[in-house]
């Protein structure tokens, strides 16, 4: 087993790319090992904060989204969003910590005719 170089922050060759990097280029590690490392140093004795690298030459190119890929992220985005006590899409994404939506979660602080869709910008 080998060991993979160590580059300092701002010192990798090219050639090398961070996820990020190549998600930017349109393309992916596809399947590639960690090339090599990156490493950003911090003070006060904190470990450095690390980045894996892939190789440029070996990546793949993103796969497109396919209309049952779109249509599994608009399912997920709309459970994100359905209330589970009033089964109502709050039009927001709920909060994890609260688990319902605030006109739910907080019943005592609605205002007088409040329902879940009004807002304070609608005409009366």
């Amino acid at each position: 087993m080998s060991t993979l170089p160590v580059y300092r922050w701002r010192l990798a060759p090219d050639g090398y790319a961070t996820r990020r990097q190549l998600r930017a280029r349109g393309l992916r590690p596809g399947g590639q090992d960690v090339a090599a490392t990156l490493e950003r140093p911090r003070r006060r004795g904190r470990p450095p904060l690390v980045a894996h690298l892939y190789r440029v030459d070996l990546a793949l190119p993103v796969r497109p989204m396919t209309p049952a890929r779109w249509a599994a992220l608009a399912k997920a985005d709309t459970a994100r969003r359905t209330c589970p006590e009033c089964r109502r899409d709050a039009g927001y994404v709920i909060s994890p910590s609260l688990g319902m939506c605030a006109t739910c979660a907080f019943p005592d602080n609605a205002p007088e005719g409040a329902s879940w869709n009004s807002s304070p910008h609608t005409a009366r």
